[in-house]
C-alpha cells in the first residue's frame, strides 16, 4: 500500500528515494499521485523508472511514449525510453528516441535546429548548421556530442570517435556523451577500449541494464566469456522478459560449451518471443540440435505471419532449411535456403565483379620483384598462425587441431589483418589497396606488424608462443601477410568446392561474408580465391601450407603431422584428440569439432547436387581441377 503524498514535491522525492530499494512501492506511490495529478510528466516518469527496475521493459516504454507524447520535451524521459528501447531490441526506434533525447536537451536556437534535422535524418543538414557553429564555439560540449552522432549515422566512427573523445576531455562527466563513445568504439571492434568506458558507466549507473549489456558482448569479443556471462545474468535476473538478451546469453553459454544451458537460453528467448527467427537459426546453427515436429509447425505458422520482418523471415528459412534437411525432405529444404537467400541478399551490395577486379589487380601487385625489395622489412616475430580460406571450409577443425597443442593458443576470427588494409586505403576509393602499399617506407612494414601483435595481445589468455588468427577472409591478405610478418605460418584450409559451396549457402552468417548468399556470387569467389592463392604458390614456393578438408578426413593422423610439422611444433597426441579440448569456440562449427572426425559430412551436398548448377556453372575448370588449381587459371 503506498503511503500518504503530502505535497507533490516531497511525493516525487519520496518516489524516487524508494526506486533502489523497494521499486514495487515507488511503482504504486507514482500511481497514487498520478491518481491526483493525473498526467503529470515527472510522475509517470517515475512510473516508467520503476517498472525498468523491475524488469517489466514493455510496460516502461508504453509509459514513457505517453509520457513523450504529453511533455514532447521532456529530455529525460527520451533518454530512458531509448534505453528500454534498445534493451528490447528495437534498435530503429532506440535511435530516434535518442535523437529526439538530444534535441530536447538543447535549448541553443541554432543546437536546436541541428536536432531537428537529426531526428529526421537530414544528416546533411544537421552537420551544415553544427559545423559553423563550432567553429564560433568550439567547446560547446552538446553541440561536439551532436556532431558525433552526426558523424556516427553516416559510418564516419573514427570522426565520431574523436570528436566524443574531446567532448570528455572538456566534460569528463558528461555521462551520455561516455555512453555514445563506449558505442562507437564498440562498432569499430575497439571492444577493449569500449568495455573499459563501460566499467567507468557501471560504476556511475550499475542498475543500466544497457551499459551492462553492451559490456557483455564487448567482452564476448574479447574472450571474456565468463565475465560477460555473469553480465547477462544480471541483466536477466532483473529483465527476464528480454528474447534478445536470453538469445545473447545463449550465445555465450554454447560458445564455452555449456550447450544444453544454451539450448534453456534459446528456448526461453523462444517462448517470449515465438517469431525471433534469429533465434530458431540460433538452435539450427548449432548443427548437432534436433527440432520436433511441434517446432517445424511453430516456426511454419510464424513464417506465415503478415507482420514479419524481413530479418525474421529469413533467419526463419534458414531454420526450416536445416531442420527439413535433418529429416530427409531436400527438395523442400533447398526451397526454404533459396528463399532465405534471396531475402538476404537483396539486403547486401556485394559486387561480384569488383572482387574479381580486385583479386586479379592483387595478383598483378604482388610480383617477385616487389617481394624481393621488401625482404627482411617486416616484424620477425613468428607468433601468429593464420588460417585461411572461405568459411566452412574446415578452418575450425584445423584450428581446434592446433589449439589443442600445449604451444598453441586459439582466438577467434580477428578482424585486425582487415583493419590495417583498410586503414591503409586510407578510406579511398576501392583501387587504392594493395597498391597503396607501394607509398609505404620499408621501416612501416615491421611497424604494422608490430601493431597486429600488439592489437591481438588482448585475445591471448594463456600465455602460449604461438597463437591461431582464424579470419577466413586473410586469404585475400596473404601477401601483405608475409611483408609485415613474414616469419608467421599461413594455412589454407580447402574443400570440395561443392561441399564448401553448399555448405555457405546454407549457412546465414552473423556479419559479413556477402558472397554467400547466392550460388553464382559463391561460385565466382570460390574461383578468385584459387586463382589468387595458385598465384601466392607461385611467388613463394612453400610459404602457405594446405590441409585438404577431404584428405584430414581420410587421413587424420598424417594430416596433422604435416601441419605440425609445418608449423614447426613437435607432433602431441592431444592434437588427435582436440574434441577433448574445451576451449571456446564462437563459429557455426562449435559443436561438430566437439566430436570426433567423421566422413559423413564429406558429401552432405551429393543430396542437394541437383538444384546446383549456377554454381558449378560459375566454379568453371576449377571444379574439376580440384584440390588443385587449373592450369592456366
Amino acid at each position: 500500500m503506498a503511503e500518504p503524498a503530502g505535497d507533490l514535491a516531497t511525493a516525487l522525492a519520496h518516489t524516487e528515494r524508494l526506486l533502489g530499494p523497494r521499486p514495487d512501492l515507488a511503482e504504486a506511490q507514482a500511481r497514487e499521485i498520478l491518481k491526483v495529478v493525473r498526467d503529470h510528466p515527472g510522475a509517470l516518469t517515475l512510473l516508467a523508472r520503476a517498472q525498468a527496475v523491475q524488469g517489466r521493459s514493455r510496460a516502461a516504454i508504453d509509459t514513457l511514449r505517453r509520457t513523450t507524447s504529453l511533455a514532447p520535451g521532456h529530455a529525460l524521459a527520451w533518454r530512458l525510453l531509448a534505453e528500454q528501447l534498445d534493451l528490447v531490441g528495437d534498435s530503429a526506434a532506440a535511435e530516434q528516441a535518442q535523437a529526439r533525447h538530444i534535441r530536447a536537451s538543447v535549448n541553443v536556437p541554432e543546437l536546436m535546429a541541428a536536432a531537428t534535422a537529426l531526428c529526421d535524418n537530414d544528416l546533411p543538414t544537421a552537420e551544415r548548421l553544427l559545423k559553423p557553429y563550432l567553429a564560433d564555439h568550439p567547446t560547446d560540449v552538446a553541440a561536439i556530442r551532436l556532431l558525433a552522432e552526426v558523424a556516427a549515422r553516416l559510418g564516419r566512427f573514427v570522426d565520431s570517435q574523436a570528436l566524443l573523445e574531446r567532448c570528455l576531455e572538456l566534460a569528463p562527466g558528461f555521462t551520455a556523451a561516455r555512453a555514445n563513445h563506449a558505442t562507437v568504439l564498440y562498432r569499430q571492434n575497439k571492444s577493449a577500449e569500449a568495455a573499459a568506458q563501460l566499467d567507468r558507466l557501471l560504476a556511475e549507473e550499475p542498475d543500466n541494464p544497457g551499459h551492462r549489456t553492451l559490456r557483455a558482448a564487448a567482452r564476448v569479443r574479447i574472450g571474456d566469456y565468463l565475465d560477460a556471462i555473469a553480465d547477462y545474468e544480471i541483466v536477466l535476473a532483473s529483465h527476464p522478459d528480454q528474447p534478445k538478451a536470453w538469445m545473447s546469453y545463449g550465445h555465450a553459454l554454447k560458445t564455452v560449451g555449456r550447450v544444453a544451458d544454451g539450448i534453456a537460453a534459446y528456448r526461453r528467448s523462444l517462448a517470449l518471443a515465438p517469431g525471433l527467427g534469429e533465434t530458431w537459426w540460433s538452435l539450427a546453427n548449432l548443427k548437432t540440435y534436433r527440432f520436433t515436429d511441434e517446432d517445424l509447425a511453430t516456426m511454419r505458422s510464424q513464417l506465415a505471419r503478415d507482420d514479419l520482418t524481413d530479418e525474421d523471415r529469413f533467419h526463419l528459412d534458414f531454420a526450416l532449411g536445416k531442420a527439413l534437411e535433418d529429416a530427409g525432405q531436400f527438395e523442400v529444404s533447398f526451397a526454404h535456403y533459396a528463399a532465405g537467400n534471396a531475402l538476404r541478399r537483396q539486403t547486401l551490395d556485394y559486387d561480384r565483379q569488383a572482387h574479381t577486379d580486385l583479386v586479379a589487380r592483387t595478383i598483378a601487385f604482388f610480383t617477385p620483384e616487389r617481394f624481393a625489395e621488401r625482404a627482411g622489412a617486416g616484424c620477425a616475430a613468428p607468433d601468429p598462425i593464420f588460417v585461411v580460406g572461405l568459411p566452412r571450409a574446415g578452418s575450425t577443425l584445423v584450428e581446434q587441431i592446433l589449439a589443442s597443442h600445449s604451444m598453441v593458443e586459439g582466438t577467434m576470427e580477428l578482424p585486425d589483418i582487415i583493419a590495417l588494409a583498410r586503414r591503409i586505403a586510407g578510406g579511398r576509393n576501392g583501387d587504392a589497396y594493395p597498391e597503396a602499399l607501394a607509398d609505404l617506407p620499408l621501416s612501416a612494414f615491421r611497424e604494422l606488424g608490430e601493431e597486429y601483435l600488439e592489437r591481438t595481445r588482448i585475445q591471448r589468455k594463456l600465455g602460449r608462443p604461438l597463437f591461431i588468427d582464424k579470419m577466413p577472409n586473410n586469404w585475400s591478405h596473404t601477401g601483405f601477410i608475409h611483408l609485415i610478418l613474414p616469419n608467421a605460418r599461413i594455412v589454407d584450409a580447402r574443400r570440395h568446392p561443392l561441399g564448401c559451396g553448399f555448405s555457405g549457402f546454407k549457412q546465414h552468417f552473423a556479419r559479413g561474408q556477402s558472397f554467400t548468399y547466392d550460388l553464382t556470387d559463391i561460385g565466382g569467389y570460390y574461383a578468385d580465391y584459387v586463382r589468387l592463392m595458385a598465384h601466392i604458390d607461385a611467388v613463394l614456393p612453400g610459404r602457405v601450407h594446405r590441409v585438404i578438408y577431404e584428405a584430414m578426413v581420410a587421413d587424420p593422423e598424417g594430416q596433422v603431422r604435416a601441419l605440425l610439422d609445418y608449423c614447426g611444433l613437435p607432433f602431441e597426441a592431444g592434437c588427435l584428440k582436440f574434441y577433448e579440448n574445451d576451449r571456446a569456440v564462437r563459429t557455426a562449427s562449435s559443436e561438430q569439432v566437439r566430436q570426433p572426425i567423421f566422413a559423413e559430412g564429406v558429401d552432405q551436398w551429393r543430396s542437394y547436387e541437383p538444384w546446383l548448377g549456377p554454381l558449378k556453372a560459375a566454379l568453371g575448370p576449377v571444379l574439376d581441377a580440384y584440390p588443385d588449381a587449373p592450369p592456366n587459371l
